[in-house]
């Protein structure tokens, strides 16, 4: 396995629109699998394949406070359940230190394929069906920030460019 680079915004390349996977290959489930351990790595709970560079409808989560029930999700589809939303503070590995509150549907069917190739489909609400949508969003080129005004979305690309910056430095050291 291997820790893969996180795109951070406002990196034009978070704005593509992923491709569906033509077919669940070992490269696939190898990608899932780096996907995974570089989220934990982060650490995160939720890891959409555009933000690795990867511009394929996958991702993947672990929701569990054990860090030990990874989900995989390839070509998801959701489907609202109501249209009541709620607002849930949202983070990102991409906008790093960034937390604002978004409106999202409370409840959702998500229709995926796993990494057997086989489809399953599961109703969701509360924090997964609110982390379904965030990795969504990002296979649609979307992040979260867009939700946001564009003051505070300014003021988050400028925290995020000065973290980065950090970040560099400090590799750099190393």
């Amino acid at each position: 396995m291997a820790l893969l680079p996180i795109l951070s915004f406002p990196d034009a390349r978070l704005r593509t629109i992923a491709k569906p996977v033509e077919k669940v290959t070992d490269e696939i489930r190898q990608l899932a699998a780096d996907m995974l351990e570089t989220m934990y790595e982060a650490p995160g709970i939720g890891l959409a394949a555009t933000q690795v560079d990867r511009h394929i409808q996958l991702i993947v989560m672990d929701l569990s406070e054990e860090k030990d029930q990874p989900m995989v999700f390839i070509n998801p589809k959701i489907t609202p359940l109501t249209e009541e939303t709620q607002p849930y503070e949202e983070g990102c590995l991409s906008v790093p230190q960034i937390y604002d509150k978004v409106n999202r549907t409370s409840r959702v069917k998500i229709e995926a394929i796993n990494l057997n190739d086989e489809a399953f489909e599961i109703e969701a609400d509360g924090l997964l069906a609110v982390c379904i949508q965030h990795e969504m969003d990002h296979l649609n080129g979307k992040l979260f920030v867009d939700y946001l005004s564009p003051l505070k979305r300014q003021r988050a690309r400028e925290k995020v460019e000065k973290v980065v910056r950090q970040r560099e430095k400090v590799a750099v050291k190393r």
